[in-house]
């Protein structure tokens, strides 16, 4: 069947002020993507501050995790409709706000608070998925790509912000650290959020009477499923394999400082593992570009098992290391996998909305695996049968993934180019 030509309003895609702005949104991502990361580092700090167990020391995290995936719906349904510019302004302003009251509480709860409203709901979560939306629609033959390096800005601020935050820690506290990183943000992503004004490419619609009208828009079944069965099984698929990927990623500091290696090397560790997941998470697009979302999702699923399957028997310090490190390379492309997905079976001026639904479903398993973890902890005394729960729920999470290639099969080239410019499509 021949592909279906379309011409856009405004800029085309895949052009350089595409790469620009991606430029940029990497930028943001990876300035803003600090409220996913500072506090596995001052976990151990707040525990003793407030003199609390490791699990209520873990609510902040699991407040952060709920909050950042609520936002993400929030801020994704105002990017559908105004664009991604404000949500960019009201994340820098509440990222400053909110590390500095964090940094200025007296209570566990209030620094829950701040954690959770400002850094997590209103500040880091303008920068994931409404982002993602948002370039997904600036790139059409290197989507998956583009959607890789610009999802690799999270995990390069879990690369630079670790041992940064680790090091303002010893010298000046906690507090400080916290008050400092509230200004830095406030300052780097403002001007930066001015070269994100421009609206994102907009297809124009066929006229009336031609292939492809838009007076009786088509009902979408991917797979013969409904909408709502699909964005659910990726929801909980979502939320399988983050119940996983929660236990490395924000344990991994206070689990050196119980084997006594110091928090200083679970923060290396961690950035290790971060700078890992970057290169996955650009490997993961250019493969997403050529065998689809489901097929990725899958194996980065499997790898993540296997590298949760280690941490069992092994507890060296340099084992840790090159554990934590094959882990940041096997998971760090499953979650932009979960965008491809989105954008390849569901409509695309829902983008926002379905993206940041389905993140909120992974950010949930990342804030009841990191509470749960730490639960486990304080009932077992060691993290071994934390980790043997990470592995459970990575079997669910690829047994969805396996159903869902059976339903929906691998996209094919008229899912990637269904929205070419005319041009490209005539090359094609």
């Amino acid at each position: 069947m021949p592909y279906r030509s379309v011409t856009y309003i405004g800029s085309e895609p895949d052009g350089a002020t595409a790469w620009v702005r991606l430029a940029v949104g990497l930028a943001l991502g990876t300035i803003g993507g600090v409220g996913m990361w500072s506090f596995a580092v001052v976990l151990p700090a707040v525990q003793a501050e407030f003199g609390v167990s490791r699990g209520s020391a873990s609510l902040p995290y699991a407040a952060i995790m709920l909050g950042f995936g609520v936002g993400g719906i929030i801020m994704g349904r105002l990017s559908d409709r105004i664009g991604i510019f404000l949500p960019v302004v009201i994340g820098a302003i509440m990222l400053g706000l909110g590390y500095s009251l964090a940094g200025l509480s007296q209570s566990l709860l209030q620094f829950t608070l701040a954690q959770g409203v400002l850094i997590g709901l209103l500040g880091s979560a303008t920068v994931f998925g409404p982002l993602l939306a948002d370039i997904s629609r600036w790139f059409v033959k290197r989507r998956g790509l583009a959607i890789g390096i610009c999802a690799s800005g999270n995990y390069l601020a879990g690369t630079i912000w670790p041992p940064v935050i680790q090091y303002f820690t010893e010298l000046y506290g906690w507090r400080m650290t916290h008050i400092g990183i509230g200004l830095f943000c406030v300052a780097a992503m403002l001007p930066l959020s001015l070269l994100m004004r421009r609206p994102a490419p907009q297809i124009r619609p066929s006229p009336i009477g031609e292939e492809g009208s838009h007076r009786h828009a088509p009902v979408v079944r991917p797979g013969g499923m409904s909408t709502g069965t699909l964005m659910g099984l990726l929801s909980i698929a979502g939320f399988a394999c983050c119940m996983a990927m929660a236990m490395p990623q924000v344990h991994l500091v206070a689990y050196c400082g119980d084997l006594g290696y110091g928090p200083a090397r679970g923060a290396q560790m961690l950035s290790l593992m971060m700078a890992m997941g970057v290169i996955s998470r650009l490997v993961s697009g250019w493969i997403c570009d050529r065998i689809g979302g489901l097929a990725t999702l899958l194996i980065g699923s499997v790898l993540q098992g296997l590298a949760l399957l280690l941490y069992l028997p092994f507890d060296g310090l340099v084992s840790l290391f090159v554990i934590s490190a094959m882990f940041g390379l096997f998971q760090g492309g499953i979650v932009p996998s979960y965008t491809i997905i989105v954008r390849d079976h569901l409509p695309a001026n829902e983008a926002g909305y379905r993206i940041g639904f389905v993140l909120f479903a992974t950010l949930v398993g990342m804030a009841v695996g990191g509470w749960s973890s730490g639960k486990i902890f304080d009932l077992t005394g060691s993290y071994q049968a934390a980790f043997v729960h990470g592995i459970f729920w990575n079997l669910v999470n690829a047994a969805i993934v396996i159903f869902l290639m059976w339903r929906l099969g691998r996209p094919g080239r008229q899912a990637a180019r269904r929205d070419m410019p005319a041009t490209s499509a005539a090359a094609a």
